[in-house]
């Protein structure tokens, strides 16, 4: 199950969060500076995608200046939730035409809602980027 979904960028500014657990407050700002400080601090090239967390295992993945970062449990596929990043990142590419950090900040509510389209409860509900973006499709036709 996932944990929490936090994106942040190179300097520890959150650009997006999402809680499947249940947080103070305090705990969460506690445990975004202590996820910044464990994932910016590692060696790009020569240490996996993967750090054990606290009783979890944080999986993240850099791409430009944001870091993508997911808290499972220990006992969840690591790879599989790193595909989940690149494909989450690959439909923002999709729907919004190369992402960027500006992009998730004056975008934020389509950025929520494919979230929520691809992930529910803590688990992933959706892998199909056609599917995903022809649901961003019709929502967009509402407005």
């Amino acid at each position: 199950m996932i944990r929490f979904i936090i994106v942040q960028n190179r300097q520890g500014k959150t650009r997006l969060e999402k809680w499947y657990s249940n947080y103070t407050e305090h705990e969460r700002r506690k445990l975004k500076a202590e996820v910044h400080r464990t994932v910016a601090s590692r060696d790009q090239k020569h240490q996996s995608n993967f750090v054990e967390f606290q009783n979890h295992r944080i999986v993240y993945r850099r791409y430009a200046g944001l870091f993508f970062c997911f808290c499972i449990d220990t006992n969840d596929n690591e790879l599989s939730q790193l595909e989940a990043i690149h494909l989450f990142v690959e439909v923002l590419d999709a729907y919004h035409g190369n992402v960027c950090e500006l992009d998730l900040v004056f975008n934020f509510y389509w950025v929520y809602a494919i979230l929520d389209e691809m992930f529910l409860a803590g688990e992933i509900q959706e892998t199909s980027k056609g599917v995903v973006l022809g649901r961003m499709d019709q929502l967009g036709a509402l407005e």
